[in-house]
């Protein structure tokens, strides 16, 4: 691979003496402890997206792919009961009434919610229910105040950034809390690059091959391809994104894909660098395997990766490079679809399942209302609390 001999490796005598079939042997999986799932709370409706503040809130959000949800965002209390949020009226759109309702202010179509670390929960609407047509004036960020539990700014986005056939998937925010990051996984993936003072968004790597689903990768669950009737199967482009632990590198990939990319930040956040530019600056880094949910821990800097193909999360030490080899931390046939993590203030990985290979879309005859879970890693090593890796 391009990325296993650098000059670095060719100064010295020693290595000199390193063959070339050495230095292309993938690196050593990472180990890791003994990890279960814990359930933390049961849906009655498809979840996808599961966020923690900085004060231990958790905030879940249930995206309209197969019913017209009663709920979009949610705090998750102790019991597992949840609780419409910021209140009831961002919580009010139904598709049947879209004729009667403003889509601006109002959660049409939610995928993920992000806490910053700052005070503020952020939604991101795509506005595309079922994955379909965008609602005209719908997609937009949404940051709410998380001491008053009120909206204080909402980001709009013009056909220029979310044209049709886009569907704005998850996001990461600059440790300055000046830029985010958003992945498109619809028909034609990108990545967004919006300048929360100004508003402004700029859509970056349109069409780009990193930012594609690609040819010739199938995605398999319960031992067999997942497939609609039609025959069509899972195109879901850009998606799973991570900011490293130092900021300096942005990590997305496509679910219908195996290969991680990365990105120096600086680059993205450079308003005058051409698209030529921004294009060669990506990079290959390794192989995740079929992964939608990714994560960058805090402290440890590893990266967590959702296995949908093997009801698993798995772990990867970014450290050791593109060679390195994700290791499974948790496997459990209830963990049907990992989608999205979150990371609690004390360390805690939580995950939803999201169960997209048993929604209508692939089983049809399932129920709309697709029964989901919100689960919790625990880690333990010889029946005692273990470090978290």
């Amino acid at each position: 691979m391009q990325h296993s001999i650098t000059s670095a490796m060719l100064a010295g005598t020693a290595l000199l003496l390193v063959s070339a079939q050495t230095l292309a042997q993938p690196a050593p999986a990472m180990p890791t402890s003994k990890a279960s799932l814990e359930q933390v709370a049961a849906f009655p409706h498809q979840v996808t997206g599961v966020t923690v503040s900085e004060d231990g809130r958790i905030f879940v959000n249930f995206p309209r792919w197969t019913e017209d949800s009663p709920v979009s965002v949610a705090e998750v209390a102790k019991d597992g009961s949840i609780t419409p949020y910021p209140n009831a009226e961002w919580n009010s759109w139904r598709n049947a009434r879209k004729d009667e309702m403003s889509p601006g202010d109002h959660f049409v179509c939610v995928q993920s919610v992000v806490a910053d670390g700052r005070g503020h929960l952020w939604v991101l609407d795509p506005a595309a229910p079922a994955q379909s047509l965008i609602v005209p004036q719908g997609p937009k960020l949404v940051r709410i105040d998380l001491k008053t539990n009120a909206v204080v700014q909402t980001i709009a986005f013009d056909e220029t950034v979310a044209p049709q056939g886009s569907y704005l998937n998850d996001i990461r925010f600059t440790a300055d809390g000046r830029h985010a990051f958003i992945t498109d996984s619809g028909a034609k993936g990108a990545l967004l690059v919006v300048d929360l003072e100004s508003g402004k968004a700029r859509r970056l790597l349109n069409g780009h091959p990193s930012t594609q689903v690609e040819k010739g990768v199938v995605v398999s669950t319960d031992g067999k391809a997942l497939r609609r009737p039609d025959g069509r199967g899972v195109e879901f482009s850009a998606d799973g994104i991570a900011l490293s632990k130092d900021g300096a590198h942005l990590y997305w990939q496509a679910i219908k894909g195996r290969t991680l990319h990365r990105i120096p930040t600086q680059t993205l956040l450079s308003a005058d660098v051409s698209g030529d530019e921004v294009a060669s600056a990506v990079e290959n880094f390794g192989e995740n395997g079929v992964s939608d949910g990714l994560l960058i821990g805090r402290d440890s800097g590893r990266m967590y990766l959702s296995a949908v193909e093997e009801n698993a999360v798995k772990v990867r030490d970014l450290e050791a490079g593109p060679t390195a080899q994700p290791s499974v931390l948790v496997r459990d046939e209830r963990l049907r679809w990992p989608d999205t993590f979150g990371e609690g203030p004390d360390g805690t990985i939580y995950v939803t399942s999201s169960h997209i290979q048993d929604s209508v879309f692939f089983k049809p005859g399932a129920p709309a209302s697709l029964p989901t879970e919100l689960w919790k890693v625990v880690f333990e090593t010889n029946g005692t609390p273990a470090p978290k890796p």
